[in-house]
């Protein structure tokens, strides 16, 4: 949206978007942008119900990685190619969130740092890397996109740590001297593209768009200023170009993301579909609120923004009965986000000795939702659903087992008040399930 309205302007035009699909699942997506000639229409809906739709026309071509490798190779070493943005979810990064380390015994890294021909982002960017190096070509800058704080740091560490396992400790120093990481924070409220989209899109202005974008008018994007390569004026057309984005990182992360969960688990067992009705029930949005208090306090200083009001304009976006964002795209691989969104709030609270009760509550909402009788419909997709199955059965006869996994929760099963809050929410719900 930002490299189309600077294309709208006159400015920037010889920049332009190649997208990526590194899944096999990507297949859809590839055939729907080559059939509309790589654009697609982007709808703003608004809580009054007004709309706005506008073309986007930045992205010139897609490339789908697993049926056409060589074509990735190809981008990847083009001197064209000046920055590489990610998109790939909290869980793409294959780092664990109690330690930070790289996972090394992943089997598709593993098979990566053997092939020429690599499935994995990190396979990718290494190779990418290393055919421009040996060119004399400068590297491009990597931009994680994704909700994770210090996402350029992440980043950095994890392909440092594949480029020494597949190939070696030289080329993965250079990577770390001579790779430009920024973090990026970005927020906007956009639910999954299906059937429902396409016919308002169609209905509604008369086009036959194969995979249209709804979003709330809420826009944010802050950017870390650090693109050696050069990068387009983004902040003449919205974004926030700063020196430092964790303050920002950190308030969307603990706040909005955070609050999705607290949404999405305990929204789910009293029996809500979407969004705006979950915070519509009295008891969900009393434990939005008691969160928000306790997250709050976590933060920093943001420049430019009023915690208090922001939090006041969260509530009225999540009520925005016009997105139909649904809580099941909020609660899915919650094994990846309640470890990157919830849990620093909660350590960071036992750590100086303040209640952590309402964080507590959220844990005890995913691990009661997450039994496999507990919901009606389809199970809620999980990159680690037979461990989180696992630990939410077991909690039915000692809710404490559900805190044992230290790579969800670090050390909070130590902390007694903690244990204890989360015992009795979860019983709680777990009792209401069963009533209901």
């Amino acid at each position: 949206m930002y490299v189309d309205a600077l294309l709208d302007a006159g400015v920037s035009r010889d920049w332009g978007i190649i997208g990526v699909g590194l899944l096999p699942g990507d297949t859809a997506m590839a055939e729907a942008l080559r059939a509309q000639d790589f654009s697609y229409t982007l709808v703003e809906r608004a809580g009054d119900g007004s709309t706005n739709a506008r073309e986007i026309r930045s992205i010139i071509d897609y490339i789908h990685a697993p049926s056409e490798p060589h074509r990735l190779k190809e981008a990847l070493v083009s001197p064209d190619i000046r920055i590489v943005s990610l998109t790939i979810t909290e869980g793409g990064y294959n780092t664990s969130d109690a330690t930070g380390e790289f996972d090394t015994a992943n089997p598709a890294i593993l098979a990566d740092a053997e092939s020429e021909n690599p499935t994995t982002i990190f396979g990718a960017l290494a190779a990418g890397l290393h055919a421009r190096r040996a060119c004399g070509i400068p590297p491009f800058t990597i931009a994680s996109c994704d909700n994770i704080l210090e996402n350029g740091e992440v980043t950095r560490r994890a392909l440092v740590a594949f480029a020494r396992l597949a190939y070696d400790a030289e080329f993965a120093e250079w990577i770390n001297a001579e790779v430009s990481f920024p973090s990026c924070m970005v927020d906007r409220i956009t639910p999954v593209t299906g059937d429902n989209e396409r016919a308002l899109v169609r209905t509604r202005y008369g086009i036959d768009d194969a995979w249209p974008v709804i979003c709330e008018p809420f826009a944010q994007w802050v950017i870390e200023d650090d693109f050696p390569g050069g990068r387009p004026p983004w902040e003449t057309v919205g974004a926030q170009v700063v020196t430092d984005v964790s303050p920002y990182e950190k308030l969307k992360l603990r706040l909005l993301n955070g609050s999705h969960q607290a949404l999405a688990h305990e929204g789910l067992i009293r029996g809500h579909t979407f969004v705006h009705d979950a915070v519509a029930d009295p008891a969900v949005a009393h434990l939005i609120h008691d969160y928000m208090s306790e997250a709050a306090e976590t933060l920093d200083a943001t420049p430019g923004i009023d915690t208090a009001e922001y939090r006041s304009q969260l509530v009225a976006r999540f009520a925005n009965p016009h997105i139909g964002d649904t809580l099941a795209r909020l609660a899915t691989n919650a094994s990846d986000r309640i470890p990157k969104f919830l849990v620093p709030v909660a350590l960071d609270r036992v750590r100086r000795n303040q209640p952590a009760l309402a964080c507590a509550a959220v844990v005890a909402g995913w691990a009661a939702s997450r039994l496999p009788t507990a919901l009606a419909g389809p199970s809620i997709p999980d990159r680690h659903l037979d461990a989180v199955t696992a630990a939410a059965l077991g909690a039915l006869d000692d809710p404490t087992v559900f805190l044992e996994n230290s790579d969800w929760f670090g050390d909070l099963a130590d902390d007694a008040e903690f244990v204890r809050a989360f015992c009795d929410s979860h019983r709680g719900f777990v009792r209401r399930l069963r009533l209901g």
